[in-house]
């Protein structure tokens, strides 16, 4: 009963993580094509470790309902690497997703980005400039910008906008081009009203990007945690199936029976004949 019980358990369970894996799977592939969202950098990780649960989930639901043994082996060790790997990929999103943030900007409702308030590990993926040129076409492509395209003064003051809209579709608004001779941002001359350009080359637009990373990051950093604490639970009581498994292959309530029938020694037959020779004399 106990042993039913507790691969029955299991089972449900690796049933339960295989389908948990779909949200993940489905987080990194949302991050990969949202329209606001072009950080590729990021959503691989997330991608490979939702795969890898979803094949460790079916070895394990496998082995723990028809009591495979290998599965279940297979199943705990690869469990282990996946939930070391997943702690540790939840710490680094934390670390390198730590900085950032936007600066108020007086009499406005959105905020501006800074470059230099983000990790360096970030701040190199978005440097490169085969990263850039790849996510400057995913910017453009989504259009974002279009959408503020026809704003009248008043709009800038009183609606608010996205970190990448922020950062990519408009100049700074410290920008005064009514005074050029005035050191100002080296983003207001990399500024271009162009529907092509307009500020896309611009470091708040690549920190505007990263804003919108950091962002994503932690909302999936929250399915992380709960899936890493699911996992752990669910391997705890598969190494219980594991050792239910191994018992019922021998019937042996403590394991595998390992004792071989008793073999007497070379001489136990001589000295037997001897030993009843000796009552029949005596």
């Amino acid at each position: 009963m106990y042993l039913r019980f507790s691969n029955t358990v299991i089972g449900f369970l690796n049933l339960f993580t295989l389908l948990a894996s779909i949200p993940i799977i489905g987080g990194g592939l949302w991050l990969a094509r949202s329209s606001a969202a072009c950080e590729a950098f990021l959503q691989t990780p997330l991608l490979v470790i939702g795969f890898v649960i979803l094949i460790i989930s079916l070895a394990g639901f496998i082995g723990a309902c028809f009591r495979v043994p290998w599965a279940l082996w297979f199943y705990l060790f690869f469990m282990l690497l996946l939930i070391g790997a997943l702690m540790g990929l939840t710490v680094f999103g934390f670390v390198v997703t730590g900085g950032g943030g936007g600066d108020v900007v007086a009499g406005r409702v959105y905020k501006e980005y800074r470059l230099e308030k983000y990790s360096g590990w970030l701040r190199k993926r978005v440097a490169e400039g085969r990263n850039w040129e790849a996510i400057r076409s995913c910017v453009v492509g989504s259009k974002t910008c279009d959408k503020i395209a026809y704003w009248t003064p008043y709009d800038y003051l009183q609606r608010d906008m996205s970190p990448i809209q922020s950062g990519c579709c408009k100049p700074p608004t410290s920008c005064d081009y009514g005074a050029p001779m005035l050191a100002q941002d080296p983003d207001c001359y990399r500024w271009n009203n162009a529907p092509t350009l307009l500020c896309y080359e611009c470091d708040s637009c690549k920190a505007g990007v990263l804003e919108s990373a950091r962002n994503d990051w932690h909302k999936l950093s929250v399915l992380n945690i709960v899936m890493l604490l699911l996992l752990i639970g669910i391997y705890s009581i598969g190494c219980c199936a594991f050792r239910n498994t191994q018992r019922a292959e021998t019937e042996y309530p403590h394991g595998e029976n390992r004792m071989s029938k008793v073999r007497p020694r070379w001489d136990f037959h001589w000295w037997r004949w001897w030993h009843d020779r000796r009552h029949q004399l005596y």
